[in-house]
């Protein structure tokens, strides 16, 4: 008799308000789950996760940090570290330090991207609470390759950006709060999953090329040409040409090196670097400015009167400037209309 599949891949992001609702979850998930969960939670790269203690605790699961390569076993809870990507390859999982993808490593569209073409109709893919729009691309991949969309109810949500950013672009199947969504997920567990012919997308196949192998080392890199044109802009990371992709009406940007940008995450990490770009800008002009007001001293102490009166004119000119550009820089734009920041500065557990 030949085995039903069911959809027994659950794959689950989150960010900002992540770890309350994972703890929710975990709680409340049976011991006997005849599924493999994996989980994504924003994290700073500089401080260890300690989701899977969390989640150990607070249910019957069993939660860790897995090894690279480590066999795939039902009713486990496996969590990515910091710093590493969290994959999948049919029968294992990969703990990869792939390029950062929206400024993050662990990223989530990385895991829901590879499960999807390991996987396909077999995957879950749950959006939970958090900022930006991280997931969504994810999310359509999983879709696409005939997974089931699953979303936490925006209203639900500590932090709603992400839920609705997915329910914007992706046909979603469930959107439900998080009180609903163990019951959801135990009962699409053991839905058969619908047999259907399945065409794998290059695409989507070196997407997940770029997180696992070293591309400036490879032969033949994955062609972005074929699916995406390049831009006008560059990568934050890198500084490498940015390749544009539509995915229905989603755009991302992606670089030869493997770097990929949803338009809000390039948006708000330019916008941080034209901070950091004035800030630099101030600095110099202040320099600039007590240099002239030390050499004017200096020459004024030497009797030299047109030397003194040059620098002094050059330092007035320099402290201008200064005033202005700090009057810009203090006077920046409102916070609460900017895209979400990367909370992951301060080394808490869940960031935007």
């Amino acid at each position: 008799m030949k085995n039903v599949q069911t959809h027994d891949i659950i794959v689950i992001g989150a960010s900002t308000g992540g770890v309350e609702a994972l703890t929710l979850l975990a709680r409340q998930l049976p011991a006997d789950l005849a599924a493999t969960v994996l989980v994504v939670l924003h994290v700073s790269s500089q401080h260890r996760s300690y989701l899977p203690e969390i989640l150990t605790r607070s249910g019957p699961l069993k939660a860790h940090h897995p090894r690279d390569g480590e066999a795939l076993e039902k009713g486990r809870i496996y969590v990515a570290p910091n710093d590493r990507h969290l994959l999948l390859e049919p029968g294992r999982v990969r703990v990869m330090k792939g390029p950062r993808e929206n400024g993050h490593r662990p990223a989530v569209d990385p895991l829901f991207r590879s499960a999807a073409s390991a996987y396909g109709p077999r995957v879950v893919g749950v959006v939970l609470t958090g900022a930006l729009d991280c997931g969504t691309a994810g999310l359509l991949t999983v879709k696409k390759e005939g997974g089931v969309a699953v979303v936490q109810d925006p209203r639900d949500a500590l932090c709603p950006d992400m839920p609705r950013s997915a329910l914007e672009f992706v046909a979603v199947d469930h959107c439900v709060p998080m009180g609903e969504m163990t019951s959801l997920l135990t009962r699409l567990v053991s839905q058969p999953v619908k047999s259907r012919p399945r065409k794998r997308s290059r695409q989507v196949e070196t997407e997940v090329t770029a997180m696992t192998v070293d591309i400036p080392l490879m032969e033949e890199p994955p062609a972005l040409t074929e699916f995406a044109k390049p831009s006008h802009f560059s990568c934050p990371d890198c500084g490498g040409v940015l390749f544009e992709l539509d995915e229905e009406g989603f755009m991302r940007f992606r670089c030869r090196t493997g770097h990929g940008y949803t338009g809000e995450a390039l948006s708000g990490s330019q916008q941080h670097r034209l901070d950091a770009a004035l800030w630099a800008a101030l600095r110099a002009l202040e320099e600039s400015a007590a240099l002239a007001r030390r050499m004017a001293a200096r020459a004024k102490e030497r009797n030299h009167i047109h030397s003194a009166e040059r620098f002094d004119e050059r330092a007035l000119a320099a402290e201008a400037q200064v005033e202005l550009l700090r009057r810009a820089v203090l006077s920046g734009p409102d916070p609460s209309a900017m895209p979400g920041e990367d909370e992951a500065s301060d080394g808490s557990e869940q960031t935007g």
